[in-house]
């Protein structure tokens, strides 16, 4: 169950689980012919991998436009944003996002989520916005 502790929640990997099975059941009812699966680098890999296996759809490396590009959450929408042509998937999405998904399990408000293949005191800031 997830735990949330301050503005981060705690996801674990039962939490993964029902997401990635309440995503593969919206793709599924949608009636979209995804034929092979893709993650985002780092927080889409997992999900990425977890749905292949689920759905019984090949993980490839190149992008087409029955391709479905997963990763982790829609933050701010900028690493989705250019996935031009293919569908798109996420655990999790941030209405303020500049982006929306194709898919999504689960619309979060401003809390930092902490997935089980991440640190857990890792800072609530995108790596690209450190300096």
């Amino acid at each position: 169950m997830a735990l949330k502790i301050g503005n981060k929640i705690h996801m674990s990997w039962d939490d993964i689980n029902i997401l990635v099975d309440d995503l593969c059941s919206t793709i599924t009812k949608s009636g979209v012919r995804i034929k092979s699966v893709t993650g985002i680098e780092r927080g889409g890999l997992i999900p990425a991998v977890m749905i292949s296996h689920k759905l019984g759809i090949p993980y490839v490396t190149k992008i087409n436009k029955s391709t479905l590009v997963v990763d982790d959450i829609c933050d701010t929408g900028e690493t989705l944003k250019n996935t031009v042509g293919c569908y798109t998937a996420t655990l999790h999405y941030k209405p303020t996002a500049s982006f929306t998904p194709d898919f999504f399990s689960k619309e979060v408000g401003t809390e930092w989520i902490v997935y089980p293949w991440e640190r857990s005191n890792s800072e609530a800031i995108q790596d690209y916005l450190k300096k």
